[in-house]
């Protein structure tokens, strides 16, 4: 995959998970922060700004830090399958 569509791609994931999590903030059934987690693990790749405040969101989560990185994990590995990246 080329990488301005493989930028484009991870922004939308990103953006798409920090969207999911504004709704979950407000909604009872979404869990807003860890999407916020994802979202910001994502965008952290090309984000300064996402690295910062995903650092301050885990000293202030802790908990929900540890379920984030497993969603990072396998939203990576969707992105990778996606992408059709080895």
């Amino acid at each position: 995959m080329r990488p301005r569509a493989k930028r484009i791609l991870t922004l939308a994931a990103g953006w798409g998970f920090i969207l999911l999590g504004i709704v979950g903030l407000v909604l009872p059934f979404l869990q807003g922060i860890l999407f916020i987690l994802v979202g910001l693990t994502i965008l952290s790749s090309q984000y300064e700004w996402a690295k910062r405040w995903l650092g301050k969101l885990r000293e202030r989560f802790p908990k929900i830090a540890g379920m984030a990185d497993a969603a990072s994990a396998k939203a990576a590995s969707w992105l990778k399958r996606v992408s059709g990246s080895d």
